[in-house]
């Protein structure tokens, strides 16, 4: 029995079907983590913030208990260095508060 060399995709791919994560103009453009501030100094800040602040304030507020992941800014920073590393601005999150709650906050707050 002859083996299928090829078979083409049926699924064609439209012109710019890729999804944009940072908008056009924002001062995130073009830029890595990295070069955003999300290097090597802020992994070991965040991780020690997270050792002294375990929990998901989001959570706790609504009296359940979930271990932190995400050390948020609850001011956004947009490149302002002095805002990017003031503790008393960071927040203890866990995955799912950051990527729901805090975003439909955000959103919300940019609506207004």
């Amino acid at each position: 029995m002859a083996r299928l060399k090829t078979l083409g995709s049926r699924i064609k791919e439209s012109a710019g079907s890729r999804v944009k994560v940072v908008a056009p103009g924002s001062w995130r453009s073009g830029m890595t983590s990295s070069q955003r501030g999300y290097g090597y100094k802020w992994q070991k800040a965040r991780e020690r913030y997270l050792l002294d602040n375990p929990l998901c304030v989001y959570c706790a507020r609504q009296g359940r208990t979930n271990a932190a992941t995400v050390v948020d800014h609850s001011v956004p920073h947009r490149g302002d260095q002095q805002i990017f590393w003031d503790q008393s601005l960071w927040v203890s999150l866990c995955t799912h508060c950051h990527s729901s709650v805090k975003q439909k906050e955000e959103n919300q707050t940019l609506l207004r």
